[in-house]
């Protein structure tokens, strides 16, 4: 075990410059002084590296061994340096996420980790289709759901519930439902996936619903139902600001109903960069963190 590597890249610059005058020259340091370290270096391997001679220098077998090997040694010390050096610091880059078109999904906890980790650039995608995580390059994905998929690991996130609401000049007009039942007698607006083609079921049970106006975007039935147009069901992530300040009202104790699942998927298969494991470290916590009250 070499007691320094600076002695080796002493002898290295030596070997390179022809000259112990040459490699001081480099070096900042006297030919005398660069003649101890080779000795020192020689003394330590118990070979000798050079041949001297009042007018030149010229490596033994030995020293050509040792140059060969103690540059690649070399190398790999200033590789193992440098990435000692960038994982001591924050990470940074591009992280690619795809998410469900649902307003407000994750918004939160998403802004918290941009400002612990401001070095980490995020590119979200909003798409109700399972993008395929590997093919298409992501990071990761939240989905709605519980699922499984042996290629992707999965974390378990707080979720949301399904809202059935209305504007209060709405129910002014209309009433509000006493049943489920009653919803016949009101309009409706309806989620028609983009994918399936079918109507999104309600959180209520056996029950038809007709349909007033039918759309496949969250911001137009929010703004039809703050209107008054309507009474939809909407997620609770996705219109907090609206329940709190009263322009929406949640119906038939839709507010106390079941929590639909969401999940954070990423490659089992792929080694973590550092920002992939920052976010689902932070992510880990949020979770362990989140009120599912």
């Amino acid at each position: 075990m070499l007691a320094s590597l600076s002695d080796l890249a002493v002898f290295i610059t030596v070997a390179e410059q022809g000259s112990f005058v040459g490699a001081g020259r480099l070096l900042g340091v006297s030919a005398s002084a660069v003649g101890k370290r080779i000795s020192r270096l020689e003394a330590e391997l118990g070979v000798r590296l050079l041949q001297r001679s009042t007018r030149s220098l010229a490596l033994t077998a030995e020293g050509d061994a040792v140059l060969g090997r103690g540059r690649r040694m070399l190398e790999e010390a200033s590789a193992m340096a440098a990435e000692l050096e960038q994982a001591g610091k924050l990470p940074g880059g591009l992280l690619r996420l795809s998410l469900p078109p649902i307003g407000g999904v994750m918004m939160a906890e998403l802004s918290a980790f941009q400002q612990r980790f401001p070095e980490v650039s995020l590119e979200l995608d909003y798409s109700e289709r399972n993008v395929d995580i590997i093919e298409e390059g992501f990071d990761a994905a939240i989905r709605v759901g519980e699922g499984d998929d042996g290629k992707l690991r999965s974390l378990a996130l707080p979720g949301f519930r399904r809202l059935i609401v209305a504007a209060p000049d709405y129910l002014a007009r209309h009433g509000s439902p006493r049943s489920p039942a009653g919803l016949a007698d009101h309009r409706l607006i309806h989620y028609r996936s983009p994918n399936s083609g079918k109507l999104e079921d309600w959180p209520l049970a056996d029950t038809s619903l007709s349909a007033a106006l039918v759309c496949n975007s969250m911001h137009a039935r929010l703004e039809f139902a703050l209107q008054g147009q309507g009474i939809a069901c909407l997620p609770d992530i996705s219109i907090r600001r609206e329940l709190d300040d009263g322009r929406l009202r949640p119906l038939l104790n839709s507010d106390s109903g079941e929590r639909v699942p969401l999940r954070l998927l990423w490659p089992s298969s792929r080694g973590l960069s550092a920002r992939m494991a920052a976010f689902v470290d932070f992510m880990r916590q949020m979770a362990g963190e989140a009120e599912y009250g």
